[in-house]
């Protein structure tokens, strides 16, 4: 093809067997490079192209296009995940957690640098009660917004992939601890006058997270973590009417109290295990709306 275009003002066109090839994806470099920058300011070739194309191929194309734009695309907790080998519908899930969003780690982030910062301005001997009292209640609350209908905004995502109660407790457990402790362990380097005193939240915090996890079937996801807080803060309160011989480090941070802390643990932990079939039937699978109405039409 020769001659002056008078829309483009190009003397050369992209041959019609090479159009035709380059519709059925055969064209190969160095033509393909030179039809693809043609392509894009010449409207001639591209009618004949149109032409050439087969339509159906083209129309399904245009539904690939269109799907991938449509796609959601993942944040960057979901992208993280995937990328350490998380498989997608798993790091999905995990994303979606309430307590994965920024709003409530920053909560939690705001919480452990006050009470940082107290434990700092006394000035004393004794070990931080206030964040080794607050520490542990941490991971339970993020527990108990990870998973059940009446605090997780994304439960009826959760209901319907292919994952086991169970499994999903404990895939979100983990992302719990995994964040809540890391931010616990950030707070407890800025606490460097008490040394290993201010470490003494780790078991507690374990204690009281498998503890409501043991009695969720029983209980459920919002009573169960609520009466274990509760029991906690009733402890505390008890050792620190009592006062005691330990010239201020409350009870359960003892070394006694840390063992019993230890053997609550690994209790719970085995009770966790006994009764994780009950997680499904004990928690409520509320179908959606739109599908019952759909069903019984």
């Amino acid at each position: 093809m020769s001659g002056i275009d008078r829309d483009t003002g190009t003397s050369w066109h992209v041959p019609e067997d090479d159009i035709r090839a380059y519709a059925r994806g055969e064209l190969a470099p160095p033509r393909l490079w030179s039809a693809d920058t043609h392509l894009a300011t010449c409207a001639r070739c591209r009618e004949t192209l149109t032409a050439a194309a087969d339509p159906v191929a083209l129309a399904a194309g245009w539904e690939r296009l269109d799907a991938e734009l449509d796609a959601p695309r993942p944040r960057l907790v979901e992208s993280l995940l995937v990328r350490a080998g998380v498989a997608d519908h798993t790091a999905r899930l995990l994303a979606a957690a309430p307590v994965l969003r920024r709003s409530w780690l920053g909560a939690v982030a705001a919480v452990l640098v006050m009470t940082v910062a107290a434990a700092n301005s006394a000035q004393s001997a004794a070990a931080p009660n206030l964040f080794l009292a607050l520490a542990p209640l941490l991971p339970l609350a993020g527990v108990a917004l990870s998973y059940g209908p009446a605090l997780d905004p994304t439960y009826e995502m959760a209901v319907v992939s292919p994952t086991h109660g169970f499994r999903l407790l404990m895939i979100r457990t983990l992302a719990v601890l995994a964040v809540v402790l890391g931010l616990n362990g950030l707070a407890t380097l800025a606490l460097p006058a008490y040394g290993l005193r201010a470490l003494a939240w780790l078991l507690p915090a374990l204690a009281l997270t498998g503890t409501g996890l043991a009695l969720t079937p029983r209980l459920g996801p919002v009573l169960a973590p609520g009466l274990v807080a509760t029991v906690w803060v009733t402890l505390l309160a008890l050792t620190t009417s009592a006062g005691g011989p330990h010239h201020g480090t409350l009870a359960p941070f003892t070394a006694a109290g840390q063992g019993v802390a230890a053997a609550v643990a690994v209790l719970a932990a085995g009770l966790l295990y006994l009764v994780r079939d009950g997680f499904d039937a004990s928690l409520p699978r509320r179908p959606f709306p739109g599908f019952i109405q759909g069903g019984r039409g």
